[in-house]
């Protein structure tokens, strides 16, 4: 048998055009398809040598199956996968911290429109990997595509894993629950991936007595985006919110895309 790494798959591609400075995004089917999502996990594991590797990824409609290539070019690797299914990007900075794992990568693309889609890596401690800090050599090994056929005997695990609770407990630490002050709040989740998270808070805010109401728009999480990209930043995304404010007397709403940010930010402020 040969020496894992010395036998090479001859196929080549040019520039891979969904490498920017700081992530990974592009279009799908010309840009970004699984073909490159095996790639890049492959280059990921060929480039930070890790020996487990937490990924999660968004609704959209692409995500899983670009998730599961990514994973099966890690796993190809030899590296174990640490899967923890629909989330948000901080919950991959999370995981990955949390967990003392040796990376994490989130299949997302944020706001953009929805036929495309993309990545945001991390290595240990969660500590970004753009441009200058190790994506140039990700784009490199996945382009140049120059890996070893994989070894079954090499080839590392995967497993799902559930750290919904240890999130919501990392977020209470940063405030004071018996200072908060009553405050309704609308969230627009716009069809994206925070509102398991928002409805898990809810949750506990209830049981420890934190005085936050929160009225939910657009909240099931849907990868077809019933209700346009969540992207706060165009101003034809935001008469919903505005409307639920009104209709509601809020004190305050938030968009999807700084849901969890902003709910912290807004508690740490009522409890001045």
């Amino acid at each position: 048998m040969m020496p894992f790494f010395e036998q090479w798959n001859d196929a080549k591609m040019e520039k891979l055009e969904c490498f920017k400075a700081y992530d990974i995004r592009g279009q799908l089917g010309t840009e970004l398809d699984e073909d490159v999502a095996y790639r890049i996990g492959r280059a990921f594991a060929a480039s930070i040598v890790p020996q487990s590797v937490v990924v999660g990824g968004d609704m959209r409609l692409s995500t899983e199956s670009l998730k599961q290539a990514l994973s099966n070019g890690l796993r190809d690797s030899g590296v174990e996968v640490l899967d923890i299914g629909l989330c948000g990007t901080e919950e991959i900075y999370f995981a990955t911290a949390h967990l003392g794992v040796d990376g994490g990568i989130m299949v997302t693309a944020s706001h953009n429109p929805q036929d495309y889609n993309g990545m945001k890596l991390v290595r240990e401690g969660s500590r970004p990997i753009s441009g200058d800090t190790g994506l140039n050599e990700i784009e490199r090994l996945a382009r140049e595509n120059r890996f070893a056929l994989a070894d079954p005997l090499q080839r590392g695990g995967c497993r799902e894993v559930s750290l919904l609770n240890a999130y919501v407990d990392h977020l209470l630490e940063y405030i004071q629950p018996n200072e908060i002050k009553p405050v309704k709040l609308v969230v627009n989740a716009g069809n994206g991936a925070a509102g398991h998270v928002i409805d898990a808070l809810e949750q506990r805010f209830e049981s420890v007595g934190i005085p936050i109401t929160f009225i939910k728009v657009f909240h099931e999480a849907d990868g077809t985006f019933p209700n346009g990209i969540p992207n706060p930043l165009l101003p034809e995304n935001r008469q919903d919110t505005t409307d639920a404010v009104l209709a509601n007397s809020a004190d305050m709403a938030l968009p999807g895309m700084v849901i969890l940010t902003a709910v912290f930010f807004l508690m740490s402020e009522a409890s001045l």
